[in-house]
């Protein structure tokens, strides 16, 4: 390879997308079942309803389908989205940017939000596209609490604790809910008094709710809203839209000056979202919440099936599964290698999981079980509890 110039160091010193890492050991392995999605990625098996879709097929062919749309989206989506808001998620004094992605949405709010000097909080595990794009913006500065062991629910004393005690205090608190990797649905009153914290502090809570509709054994998904927060969105999970790349912030109405700098960004990062992708949007939201729950319905036979082959490792090493599409796993301290444990697996079990490591908290795996169906999850299981029963009696045997 020839020389070049510099690279960037925000760049150089951005981890490497896990994904990248997942990606190039499937290549060597045949037969994979990824637990689950396209090599462990966030998705669903599902595409968007089929009313959509056929009501968005004669729109490719208008001119305003190739041209650039309004920064903000798509004014019927987001009327749309504002009457949803309202009524699905409590959330009456919001305004809404679409952005291609909630990941590109957090990223918007990032650079709207926070400068270099400042300080970030995320709670592990955490989300790892996040850490990264505080890594990619150059903020160096990314504090990192804990979850309470038991339940992987935020430590909200540790965060009154550090928001009040850091000086200057920390600019920005990132959550996901329900948790992207954890699985934990946060209760309402935890989530209230998180809230509360980050007012009272002056710090702004980043909200992601891309798993709004998935909640199981009678939880329930709740949102939060204040001058001080900011909720994201997403198509993707919900309604199969991953490759679509819509999603959307809902930011305080009142905070004008945050919208003025919101469309800056965007009008440098991508300027509007796919005017198809907003188009199929709305024919989503006209097809409804009630088609993506009975959707969700049809995971839970696959979480149960996770749930039992995850047995060898022993039920207290287990968390999560009342929410989103994921299950962590603590492994035995003697395999605190957790990407080691993983390549094994994928090599000699024939199943991809994810290094809990990438999350913050190594020595621990992630499962997921969105993007395949029951019929596939039974092989995947019965896999995955081969050979968690081989590494708990020998070890990484070749």
């Amino acid at each position: 390879m020839g020389s070049h110039p510099e690279l960037a160091f925000r760049a150089l010193h951005t981890d490497l997308p896990v994904m990248v890492k997942i990606r190039e050991l499937s290549k060597d392995v045949k037969d994979l079942m990824p637990l689950g999605q396209e090599h462990c990625e966030g998705a669903v098996y599902w595409q968007p309803p089929e009313q959509a879709l056929e009501k968005v097929k004669d729109k490719v062919w208008l001119p305003s389908a190739s041209q650039y749309g309004t920064h903000e989206g798509l004014i019927e989506l987001r009327e749309a989205l504002m009457k949803k808001l309202q009524h699905e998620n409590g959330l009456h004094k919001s305004s809404i940017m679409v952005t291609a992605g909630s990941n590109q949405g957090f990223l918007n709010l990032v650079l709207t939000l926070c400068d270099v000097k400042d300080s970030v909080v995320l709670f592990a595990p955490y989300f790892f596209n996040a850490y990264m794009s505080f890594q990619m913006t150059g903020i160096t500065n990314i504090l990192i609490g804990p979850s309470v062991s038991e339940t992987l629910l935020p430590d909200a004393d540790w965060l009154e604790r550090v928001l009040s005690e850091t000086k200057p205090t920390p600019k920005l608190v990132s959550i996901t809910n329900p948790g992207n990797p954890s699985g934990t649905c946060i209760p309402d009153p935890l989530l209230k008094r998180i809230s509360e914290i980050c007012r009272r502090a002056g710090t702004w809570l980043v909200m992601d709710n891309a798993y709004e509709y998935f909640t199981y054994d009678g939880l329930k998904h709740s949102c939060v809203e204040g001058n001080h927060v900011v909720n994201l969105f997403s198509f993707s999970k919900a309604y199969g839209m991953m490759g679509w790349r819509v999603g959307y912030i809902a930011y305080p109405a009142e905070a004008q000056s945050l919208r003025t700098q919101l469309l800056k960004v965007q009008d440098n990062v991508a300027i509007c979202a796919s005017m198809i992708s907003q188009s199929t949007a709305v024919g989503c939201l006209e097809v409804g919440s009630e088609w993506v729950r009975n959707q969700v319905k049809s995971l839970v036979r696959n979480r149960e099936l996770l749930l039992g082959a995850l047995s060898p490792i022993g039920e207290d090493a287990v968390k999560g599964g009342g929410g989103a599409i994921y299950i962590w796993a603590k492994l035995p301290e003697k395999f605190r290698d957790d990407f080691q444990v993983v390549c094994w697996l994928a090599k000699r079990h024939g199943v991809m999981l994810l290094p809990g490591s990438a999350c913050g908290l190594a020595g621990c795996v992630r499962v997921t079980y969105g993007a395949i169906r029951e019929t596939e999850c039974e092989v995947a299981a019965r896999r995955l509890k081969a050979g968690l029963e081989e590494l708990m009696r020998d070890g990484m045997v070749e």
